[in-house]
């Protein structure tokens, strides 16, 4: 059956885009500078003229908020800085009632030091849920076990007086790392997730999905013998001891069964892999995470034979039956327009919305926002702070506030934002840009009408046909739609003959002003434009 130019047989998230709500920057309502969750339910409006299917919403558990939200004091209920349990709920049923999913972050890999189970975990040896973390004596000199890093600098380990013993936290202390090899800490993990699946939430993002196991045996990490001073000190040793596990695929496969017993659910996996490895958390049958997050275009060069390499090898890889995605950006990464410059963003929305494989959009990548400029003394990422004055370390830069219009403090709030706003926020704005044919905004908005009326688009194969040079094209095929995508990845004039794309009609162009073009033997493109043509 097809229903507004799907196929209804195909899963929704296959065909569907996914949209990433940060709630501390989204929409403030209480005049706390914050964003909540009444913010995000009178802002749905732009997610359905922007045309995405989805909404993954950073965590709104209840948390002392030193990693802001991912250090989980409850994870069955709403911090009320982001409103109520009650709030939520009204939020999943307007999303539904729109048409639109919600997809919920679950942090699985640690809680807040203040959440009850590592308070009773850590008041002594013996009681229940002693070993519930991950807990070891002292190394001989009375000090760490081992070299175990924490990401976020520093020894990974801190010391429990009350237990004689250190646990070990990947992040900041405040989030001590579950053990994850015993089954009590699986089943109340598990029952985390039916509580959320049970109110109608779409699904999960599951956070840091490679990290949830150990060594057995806490055996230290080698040294990294690429390791550069410009790069955070956790990489100076391989985290080949806390990463990457056997046997974390067989948890991941647990998280699946429990979401399938409830009918169309999601999970994505959060992970920093290599492509290979990364299919592997789809599981071999098909039974671990339907998107493992594909993070390659954040970690690997904008270049054209580089991007053309990704998605055979990607094809390649992925098990046989298993579906793609594409992440441009997110609220851990500098902003693509200030990795690539305004005019290449511009270029990297139109692969990210015609590749083959589901799209993730971070809020404000759809009006081209830039990094945030954060004064030292408005500073809240503890990974800056732990490890200040590294490239593009300050997760900051991601997160400022959403920029609405050109009121002030640009409709996000009536109050001074918790980061400042990102400088231009005047005309930089989703108000200005929807009236505006050539704007970032409009542009995203054409794309995604497009690939919600073609299949081909959205579900149909691929093929690489050029990458060399500046110069990536493929093509997008399913039944008789045919379309060709033409990418120019540097700021030089093109002129090439793509033979697949002749007698073809430009239906999309990334600078705009070549609608209904018909494309003949020698194709021109722009510096940083890219053009999608019909043969259908």
């Amino acid at each position: 059956m097809i229903a507004n130019g799907r196929d209804a047989s195909v899963p929704w998230w296959r065909s569907g885009v996914v949209y990433q709500i940060y709630p501390w920057s989204f929409q403030d309502t209480t005049g706390d500078g914050v964003g909540d969750i009444p913010g995000i339910l009178s802002r749905l409006d732009h997610l359905v003229a922007l045309g995405v299917d989805a909404v993954w919403l950073s965590p709104v558990y209840v948390s002392p908020m030193a990693d802001f939200g991912y250090d989980v004091a409850d994870y069955c209920d709403v911090d009320p800085r982001f409103g109520t349990l009650s709030d939520l709920d009204r939020l999943i049923e307007a999303l539904h009632a729109r048409g639109m999913k919600l997809i919920l972050d679950f942090v699985p890999n640690h809680t807040s030091d203040r959440h009850p189970w590592f308070l009773e975990s850590a008041s002594s040896r013996t009681n229940p849920k002693a070993d519930w973390y991950i807990w070891h004596d002292p190394a001989p000199d009375g000090g760490p076990p081992n070299n175990w890093r924490s990401m976020f600098g520093g020894i990974g380990w801190e010391w429990s007086a009350a237990r004689g013993q250190w646990y070990y936290h990947a992040f900041l202390k405040e989030q001590p790392d579950l053990n994850w090899r015993n089954p009590a800490v699986v089943a109340a993990m598990h029952d985390v997730l039916r509580f959320w699946l049970k109110r109608g939430v779409d699904g999960f993002r599951v956070d840091v999905i490679w990290h949830l196991l150990k060594d057995p045996d806490f055996r230290d990490n080698p040294p990294n013998p690429d390791w550069t001073p410009d790069e955070p000190e956790v990489r100076h040793i391989l985290q080949i001891m806390t990463c990457d596990q056997p046997g974390v695929i067989d948890l991941v496969k647990g998280f699946r069964k429990v979401i399938d017993e409830f009918p169309d659910k999601l999970m994505i996996g959060e992970l920093y892999l290599t492509i290979e490895r990364m299919c592997a958390y789809y599981g071999e049958d098909l039974d671990g995470a339907h998107l493992p997050f594909n993070f390659h275009l954040l970690m690997d060069p904008w270049k054209a034979e580089t991007v053309g390499w990704l998605i055979e090898e990607y094809e390649r890889r992925l098990p046989p039956g298993a579906w793609p995605n594409w992440v441009l950006g997110n609220h851990d990464n500098a902003r693509v327009v200030s990795r690539l410059g305004a005019a290449q963003a511009r270029v990297a929305a139109m692969f990210l919305l015609t590749a083959r494989g589901t799209p993730t959009l971070f809020q404000g990548d759809e009006i081209g926002l830039s990094n945030g400029v954060i004064p030292p003394d408005r500073i809240r990422d503890p990974q800056e702070k732990n490890e200040p004055g590294l490239p593009d370390h300050n997760r900051d830069i991601a997160r400022t506030p959403m920029q609405w219009d050109a009121s002030p403090f640009a409709g996000f709030s009536t109050v001074e934002p918790w980061l400042p706003l990102v400088p231009g926020w005047e005309s930089v704005n989703v108000a200005v840009e929807a009236a505006d044919p050539a704007s970032m905004l409009t542009l995203h908005r054409r794309l995604l009408k497009l690939r919600r009326a073609h299949e081909a688009l959205s579900i149909g194969d691929v093929r690489v046909l050029v990458a060399a040079g500046d110069l990536l094209a493929f093509e997008r095929r399913h039944g008789d739609e045919r379309f060709v995508i033409v990418l120019n990845l540097g700021s030089d004039l093109i002129e090439t003959s793509i033979p697949e794309a002749s007698g073809g009609q430009i239906v999309l162009s990334s600078k705009g002003g070549r609608d209904g073009e018909i494309v003949g033997a020698r194709l021109m493109l722009a510096g940083d434009d890219g053009v999608v043509i019909s043969l259908a």
